[in-house]
């Protein structure tokens, strides 16, 4: 009876372990990967091209001698992120917040209910914490998850055991809160009436708070164990600086862009401004827990992350590939044959609206460049994902090159703007800003790798 047992395992473990590969290295593969260009990008086929002015260097800079680089495919947003855009950034951090000290409050054991004074029905404990739940969200019933992973968690507990409630709607009117515990919690978000005016409540937008965590991966790679280190927690205030409007233009009246220019639906699709580098690096980070979130609820793979653009890709980007251009269209005039403007700028000697536009214009004016890239020169100047440094084009790598030195708070901008001369409109001209600044003509848009087989010049995109 033993020998028959020895030969039944022996069986057994053979055909386990020749099962499907009859022992043949055949590898562990993942899920089939099908690049997927994200909604609102392009892609721009990597390749070389000269890096640098092609012309004289009329400013005396010297900041930016040519060289010949190569950089890989990438997708990038076909125009600046919008307000609209930004806006749903600045929303979900707040509504994100609010179910944060409602169910807070809701855990201490508030909630009076309908019977509260003033009450509307239901109580604060309608918005407490979930508590744990299996990963991918909760079935409603219909085959489809009513969560999905980038909108559970609460940031302040282990998300295996605390979960932010996002079914019940927040109710922002006054006359419907439904008790004095959800009175409170609201009376944190808005400003004291000594702060309001013009009958109106204002939400108090220091509040709006982002944070994520990020990892210096160059150091930790060149680091020998544990990596904890170079691990850092983020926390970025959200909110565009409005007042950017009144600060950066002494003597002018520029009120109602101040008032209006982020929150009215009539700038909808303009290029937010306002925005400082670590604000738009806490953007793209949201971007990408989003969007991984949703293709997680799915059961899909990730997708890579968002990020800044480099230097070096934006200029790429901006040339679409036109080699030693001086704009994106070509150049070497701001012009077309037919007398009109092709950015929007300060021509002329500060006459603003000479090209048809006082400030900015929307995102998707004027015609592309080659890669289906709107506004690259012009409209609003561009954050980028470098430090900037007058020699880095003497010593950064000629592949993929990038110089971003944390200590180093001067961050690259590029593209020029409304307020800006053309030669700063220039694919090859280079400007700066600091980290923690925000102007009302800078902007920012993204780009993500793309994943898969490299697409390159020599080969048509697909």
């Amino acid at each position: 009876m033993k020998k028959v047992f020895l030969i039944i395992a022996v069986a057994s473990f053979l055909a386990s372990c020749n099962s499907g590969t009859q022992g043949q290295l055949v590898g562990a593969r993942g899920k089939k990967w099908h690049p997927e260009k994200p909604y609102g990008m392009t892609e721009v086929p990597g390749g070389s091209f000269i890096m640098g002015k092609s012309d004289d260097d009329i400013a005396g800079l010297n900041n930016a001698p040519t060289k010949t680089v190569t950089v890989r495919s990438f997708y990038m947003d076909e125009t600046e992120i919008t307000n609209a855009e930004y806006r749903q950034f600045v929303y979900w951090v707040r509504d994100s917040i609010v179910r944060q000290k409602l169910a807070e409050a809701a855990e201490i054991g508030g909630g009076g209910g309908g019977d509260a004074e003033g009450g509307n029905g239901g109580s604060i404990q309608d918005y407490a914490f979930k508590g744990s739940q299996q990963e991918g969200g909760r079935n409603n019933g219909t085959g489809e998850t009513t969560e999905t992973p980038y909108q559970q968690y609460s940031i302040h507990y282990d998300p295996n055991k605390q979960r932010l409630n996002w079914d019940p709607e927040i109710l922002w009117a006054t006359a419907e809160y439904p008790d004095q515990d959800y009175v409170a919690v609201m009376d944190e978000i808005y400003l004291p009436d000594t702060q309001s005016y013009n009958g109106q409540r204002l939400m108090d937008v220091t509040k709006f708070e982002y944070s994520y965590k990020t990892m210096d991966i160059e150091a930790a790679a060149r680091a020998q164990g544990d990596r904890s280190q170079f691990i850092k927690e983020e926390k970025v205030q959200v909110y565009p600086d409005t007042t950017v409007w009144i600060k950066d233009f002494s003597y002018s009246y520029n009120e109602p862009m101040h008032n209006s220019y982020f929150s009215h639906a009539a700038y909808d699709d303009y290029p937010v401004v306002g925005v400082s580098w670590t604000q738009a690096k806490a953007f793209c980070d949201w971007r990408t827990l989003i969007h991984n979130g949703y293709r997680k609820s799915k059961g899909e793979d990730n997708v890579d992350r968002y990020r800044l653009p480099s230097e070096a890709e934006w200029e790429y980007a901006a040339r679409g590939g036109l080699e030693s251009a001086t704009y994106p269209w070509g150049g070497p005039y701001a012009k077309n044959d037919r007398g009109c403007f092709l950015a929007n700028f300060k021509p002329l000697r500060g006459d603003y609206a000479a090209d048809n536009s006082l400030y900015t214009v929307e995102a998707d004016s004027y015609e592309p460049n080659d890669y289906n890239l709107y506004n690259m020169s012009g409209n609003v100047a561009e954050w980028v994902d470098s430090s900037y440094d007058a020699a880095s084009y003497e010593y950064y790598s000629s592949m993929n090159p990038n110089v971003n030195d944390k200590d180093n708070k001067r961050k690259v901008v590029r593209g020029g703007s409304w307020k800006d001369v053309a030669y700063f409109l220039q694919v090859s001209s280079r400007d700066y800003e600091y980290a923690d600044s925000a102007r009302s003509y800078i902007g920012f848009r993204t780009v993500q790798d793309y994943l898969g087989n490299e697409v390159n010049l020599n080969q048509p995109p697909r």
